[in-house]
């Protein structure tokens, strides 16, 4: 009898001490707004510059539209991510993806609604950014993975698609090999639960060690696609009472504060606003 009891106090404690961890997990992410979460973690792997910080935006598509801006379509030039959002009025904005020698189109397809960016769609890039559904029967946004999923038939069912270089596949492997240059990193992820994660890294990595350093947080990462690196890799957020802007560079474009000083103008980005009325909840 003694002995039951024992164990049913353990089990109690045991108990409570999860609930506890896991409340204490919750609480280290950020409320920026309904749906909308930040959370920067250290990196489990040292960079040689900088704070070795993953600056990580959580974000609910139930509560947040996510919009897709180009020069291509909007006209006048590129501008930082903050300039974008400002003018645009964006809670977010990040770059939408490389570009090429033009300034202004992208690497990969890029499409929103009847504008084209780049019609050409690349073998190459295993991975595609799509949301602006045509009806109800695909999710808000997701991370489109051309081995696992028939892209040519997602095409008809998104108004927006960004095609991008896959970093996770749907296997959950880290697909890109290793190299010797690091910079500054943006990414965009998809959780388990169906959050979009906008990923930065000021501190320079190799991209290949990034992507193990991610998959290595608590955060369910399911997706991931590259956005840019560099000094164009950008991220801005603006909710509420926090105002945020990163910027990225090379080893050497580190002044002696460990930090960079100069956005860098892009011409495509990502942007997300609130919804008037969320649909249905991820929690």
């Amino acid at each position: 009898m003694q002995i039951k009891r024992l164990w049913t106090l353990s089990g109690t404690m045991a108990f409570a001490i999860l609930i506890t961890a896991a409340v204490a997990a919750a609480e280290n992410w950020k409320r920026l707004d309904e749906g909308l979460y930040m959370r920067e973690f250290e990196s489990p792997q040292k960079s040689d510059m900088g704070n070795s910080k993953i600056t990580v935006i959580k974000i609910n598509p139930a509560y947040y539209a996510f919009k897709l801006l180009t020069v291509s379509e909007l006209g006048g030039k590129a501008m930082t991510a903050k300039e974008w959002a400002k003018k645009y009025n964006l809670m977010v904005a990040a770059n939408a993806g490389m570009y090429q020698a033009d300034s202004t189109t992208s690497v990969g397809y890029m499409k929103n609604f009847s504008h084209v960016n780049n019609p050409k769609v690349s073998k190459a890039y295993k991975s595609a950014l799509a949301f602006n559904p045509v009806d109800s029967t695909v999710a808000d946004a997701q991370i489109i993975d051309s081995e696992c999923q028939n892209f040519e038939e997602f095409k008809g069912k998104y108004n927006t698609l960004i095609q991008n270089i896959r970093m996770i596949s749907c296997t959950n492997k880290n697909v890109w090999a290793q190299q010797q240059s690091a910079w500054s990193i943006a990414a965009v992820g998809k959780d388990k639960n169906g959050n979009v994660l906008l990923l930065f890294s000021r501190s320079p990595y190799t991209v290949h060690d990034f992507i193990d350093i991610v998959m290595s947080l608590p955060i369910s990462i399911a997706s991931a696609a590259y956005l840019e690196g560099g000094r164009q890799a950008s991220l801005y957020i603006s909710a509420k009472d926090t105002e945020i802007e990163k910027i990225g560079g090379y080893g050497t474009d580190y002044d002696e504060g460990g930090t960079f000083q100069t956005a860098w103008p892009i011409p495509n980005v990502i942007g997300i606003v609130k919804k008037q009325s969320p649909n249905t909840l991820n929690k």
